[in-house]
């Protein structure tokens, strides 16, 4: 039999996606935190969260300007992402010491991380003070991708940009790809044909009436 041990309650919702976020405040620099929490809450409208300890420096900046802006991390960048959440913006440039470039889109003041594939700009439209973290509930109000990664099709291929994940304080990286969304439904229905085709062979499967309609498989 399985067995199983009863632990207090933590945070065991692994692996989470380890994500930069950039923030500025007026008339100042802007500054980089690596947050683990952070998830998508909304797709409509598009609504992002993040959850920032009180006492971190980017908290009270995104407080004061509402907004951020998410930026992912790759595997080139899981270094300067690690050195991001151990260091202060209060005692240093973060864009300056890991020589990021300043990316300046046309959806908010605070500066993108363009070295990052994947840019989602957010306004701060709520704020939940939940105990050792306040969690930022943001709209999304745009988003900018590399151009690297857009295939012939004009797709851009996410899956190629060497992502990372966070997991009980390791860093790792995404691995093998198991399926897409739907296909479990597809399996079931790839069974289902071949129980219809072997019905027809043995003469059991009923014909439907003519409808005098082309009918192309999807």
């Amino acid at each position: 039999m399985m067995g199983k041990q009863s632990w207090k309650a933590g945070n065991m919702l692994y692996p989470v996606p380890a994500v930069m976020v950039s923030c500025k405040r007026a008339g100042e620099k802007p500054n980089i935190i690596t947050v683990a929490w952070a998830g998508t809450v909304c797709s409509e409208p598009a609504m992002v969260s993040i959850s920032v300890r009180k006492e971190r420096y980017s908290h009270d900046i995104i407080t004061d300007s509402g907004e951020f802006v998410i930026n992912l991390v790759t595997e080139k960048l899981a270094g300067a992402c690690d050195w991001c959440g151990v260091r202060s913006g209060r005692d240093c440039d973060k864009f300056r010491e890991k020589k990021f470039t300043e990316y300046k889109s046309e959806f908010m003041d605070p500066p993108a991380i363009a070295e990052s594939p994947v840019n989602i700009y957010c306004k701060v439209v709520n704020i939940y003070r939940l105990g050792s973290h306040d969690m930022f509930i943001g709209k999304v109000m745009g988003v900018t991708v590399d151009d690297a990664y857009m295939d012939e099709k004009g797709r851009f291929a996410l899956e190629k940009c060497g992502l990372i994940v966070y997991s009980h304080g390791e860093y790792y990286a995404l691995g093998r790809k198991l399926g897409k969304f739907g296909f479990s439904v597809k399996k079931t229905a790839g069974r289902s044909k071949k129980k219809t085709a072997a019905g027809a062979v043995n003469g059991t499967v009923k014909k439907k009436a003519p409808t005098g309609k082309r009918k192309d498989k999807a």
